[in-house]
C-alpha cells in the first residue's frame, strides 16, 4: 500500500495535516494518534506505523475524522507466502482422499432419506481455524505424525472438513494467524468494528479460541454465538462458567469461556451438555465382511500403543498374553528396536492406514494398556472384527486422581471396557451418520435461543436418585439428558408435577440445580442458565432431569429432530 504520492514507505513520507472545516477534529485526532498509536495493536493491524501519513490514512479510511486523501489511488494486493507443507496437513489430505468414495455414497443415501430437508438446507459461510496446527501454537503435532504421535485430533478435523464440504457449505480454512480473516481488528477494542463477521459459523479449538481472543479483544464477546469449539474431552458447565469455576474450585487451564456448553463439540458423546461431533471409521462392504470372518487368525493380537513409552512396565502383562497369542505392535522407530517392546512382539513399525487396516482384519484381539484412554483406533479395530480389551481402573481415573486429566474441564471417570466379536460399526461413526448429525446442528443450533430445538414434544421429566447425575438418571430410563430443555423445567411447577413438596424455594448458582432434598424439603432453581448441567451429582439432592428419546444409532438427535 502506498502511503504518500512520492514515497513507498509512509514512515519516511511527509504528509500535511489538512485543515478542513468539514473535519474540525482532524488535527486533534492526529495529535492523539502521535501520542497513543502504540496503545493498542489494532492500529498497527490497519497499517499505522507512526508516520503522519499512516495516521491520516487511518483517520480518513477506517475512522471518519479526516477528509479522504486525493492521492490514495495506488493500492497493491497483499501477497501471502505459501503455507509450508506440514505432515499433519498431508495426513489429513490423504485421509480425505482415501474416504472420498465412502463420503459420496453416504451423501447419496442421506439425500434419499431426508429429501426436501436435505435439499432445502441453509447454505452457510464457515471459517475453520485449526488452532493447534498454527505456527503460533507450536504446531506440536506435525513432528509426531511420522513418529506415531496422537493422530485422533487430525482424524476428527479431516472428517469435519469433509462433512462440511460434502454438505455444500462455503468454507474458508485457516491454519495460521495471518490467514485468520475475521473482519475485525486485533487488540483490545480501541478500533471500531468494520461490520459483521464475514462468517456465519467459526469452527476452532481451544488454541484457536485463545488466538481469536488475542486477535479480536472485546469484539469476541459480541460474536461468541458464532463459535463452535472442537473439544476432545468435553467441557462441563461447572468448568465453563468463569466466576462459578473460580469460586468453587473448577477453574482449569481450559474451560471458563462462558459459552453455551452445546458450542463445545466432542470426539465421543461423553456428556449431553456438549454436542457430539464425532468422526468416522472406514465402512466394510458385504464382501469385505465375509473375507474378514474367513481370514481371522485366532491366536493373533495387535497392541494399541504406537509410542514406546506406552509399553513401559507392561512386559509381565504381555508375557502372559504371549502364552496364548502371537502379539503384534506398530511402534515407531528409526534405526533400533525400542527397548520397551519385548523381543517376542512382532513390531511392524508405524504403518500407513491401509496397512494397519489389513493387520486389524487378520487379528482377533486389539489390546489396550489403559492409555490411550480413547481414540479412533479401538472403533476401527471393532469395525474390522477385533475384540477390544481395555483394562479397568480401580479407582477410576479422573481429574481428582490422575495427572492426565488434571486441568481438563471435566469430572468424568474412565473405567469402561468393550467387547465385540463381529465386525461392527455404529451408525454414528459412519459417514452418513456424521453428515446427518452435522447437518442437524448447522440447521438448528443457530443461536441457542427460542424457538426450541430439539422440539419440546420430546421432553420427559424425571427425578434422579440422590447422588445420581441426570446423565445416569435418563440413561436408566432408556433416554438421553437434553440440556436445551432445562429452561422449561426450571420452574416451581416442575416440582409439583413430580409431587415434590417444597417448604422453601430459592434460586442460586449451583450446577446441580434445579434439584430438591427429601430430608429438608428444600427445593432449588437454577439462577444462571450457563450452569444448566446434565453432569454432576450430590448425595444430598435429587436432581430434576430433562430427558428425551433418541434416534436409533444416533444419540445426538431425538426421533423428531430431523
Amino acid at each position: 500500500m502506498c502511503f504518500c504520492p512520492t514515497v513507498k514507505d509512509g514512515a519516511t513520507g511527509q504528509c500535511e495535516v489538512p485543515k478542513d472545516a468539514r473535519y474540525p477534529d482532524c488535527p486533534s485526532k492526529v495529535d492523539w494518534m502521535r501520542a497513543r498509536w502504540t496503545s493498542d495493536p489494532c492500529y498497527a493491524f490497519y497499517g499505522v506505523d507512526g508516520s503522519d501519513c499512516s495516521f491520516l490514512i487511518y483517520l480518513s479510511e477506517v475512522e471518519w475524522f479526516c477528509p479522504p486523501l486525493t492521492w490514495r489511488n495506488q493500492t497493491t494486493t497483499p501477497t501471502h507466502k505459501p503455507f509450508p507443507k506440514r505432515q499433519s496437513l498431508s495426513f489429513m489430505k490423504r485421509r480425505m482422499r482415501r474416504l472420498a468414495a465412502q463420503w459420496a455414497s453416504a451423501a447419496r443415501r442421506l439425500d434419499d432419506s431426508l429429501r426436501i430437508q436435505w435439499r432445502e438446507q441453509k447454505r452457510v459461510s464457515i471459517l475453520v481455524h485449526v488452532g493447534f496446527l498454527t505456527e503460533e501454537s507450536g504446531d506440536v503435532f506435525s513432528p509426531k505424525v511420522l513418529k506415531g504421535g496422537p493422530l485422533g485430533e487430525m482424524v476428527q478435523w479431516a472428517d469435519i472438513l469433509t462433512a462440511l464440504h460434502v454438505l455444500g457449505h462455503n468454507l474458508k480454512i485457516s491454519v495460521s494467524l495471518k490467514e485468520l480473516l475475521l473482519g475485525v481488528p486485533p487488540g483490545r477494542g480501541s478500533c471500531p468494528l468494520t461490520g459483521p463477521l464475514p462468517f456465519d459459523l467459526i469452527y476452532t479449538d481451544y488454541h484457536g479460541l485463545q488466538q481469536m481472543r488475542q486477535h479480536m479483544g472485546l469484539s469476541l464477546r459480541k460474536h461468541k454465538c458464532h463459535i463452535r469449539v472442537i473439544d476432545t474431552f468435553g467441557t462441563e458447565p461447572a468448568y465453563n462458567h468463569e466466576d462459578y469455576a473460580t469460586l468453587h474450585g473448577y477453574r482449569t487451564n481450559w474451560g471458563y469461556w462462558n459459552l453455551n456448553c452445546r458450542q463445545y463439540m466432542t470426539m465421543f458423546p461423553h456428556t449431553p451438555d456438549n454436542s457430539f461431533m464425532g468422526f468416522v471409521a472406514e465402512e466394510l462392504n458385504d464382501t469385505e465382511r465375509l473375507s474378514i470372518q474367513r481370514n481371522k487368525v485366532d491366536s493373533m493380537a495387535v497392541v494399541y500403543g504406537k509410542e514406546a513409552s506406552m509399553w513401559k512396565g507392561k512386559e509381565k502383562f504381555l508375557a502372559i498374553l504371549h502364552r496364548y497369542m502371537e502379539i503384534h505392535g506398530t511402534v515407531y522407530y528409526e534405526t533400533q528396536r525400542p527397548p520397551e517392546v519385548p523381543a517376542f512382539v512382532k513390531n511392524h513399525g508405524l504403518l500407513p492406514q491401509q496397512e494397519l487396516q489389513q493387520l486389524l482384519r487378520k487379528a482377533k484381539l486389539f489390546i489396550g494398556f489403559g492409555f490411550p484412554y480413547e481414540g479412533p483406533a479401538p472403533l476401527e479395530a471393532i469395525a474390522n472384527g477385533c475384540i477390544f480389551l481395555q483394562p479397568k481402573f480401580k479407582p477410576s481415573h479422573s481429574s481428582l486422581n490422575h495427572e492426565f486429566f488434571r486441568g481438563k474441564p471435566t469430572s468424568r471417570q474412565c473405567m469402561i471396557s468393550f467387547l465385540q466379536v463381529e465386525p461392527y460399526l455404529p451408525y454414528e461413526y459412519t459417514c452418513e451418520g456424521m453428515l446427518e448429525r452435522v447437518h442437524a446442528y448447522i440447521q438448528n443450533q443457530v443461536s441457542f435461543t427460542p424457538p426450541s430445538w430439539p422440539p419440546l414434544s420430546a421432553l420427559r421429566l424425571l427425578a434422579s436418585m440422590e447422588g445420581q447425575s441426570c446423565i445416569d438418571a435418563c440413561q436408566s430410563a432408556g433416554l438421553i439428558c437434553e440440556p436445551a430443555f432445562y429452561r422449561f423445567i426450571n420452574i416451581k411447577e416442575a416440582f409439583s408435577g413430580l409431587e415434590v413438596q417444597c417448604e422453601g424455594l430459592e434460586a442460586e448458582m449451583n450446577h446441580i440445580f434445579p434439584a430438591f432434598s427429601v430430608e429438608s424439603s428444600e427445593c432449588g432453581l437454577q439462577k444462571d442458565p450457563l450452569l444448566f448441567s446434565c453432569a454432576g451429582a450430590n448425595t444430598k439432592y435429587h436432581r430434576l432431569c430433562p430427558c428425551r428419546d433418541y434416534r436409533k444409532g444416533q444419540v445426538a438427535l431425538c426421533r423428531d429432530c430431523l
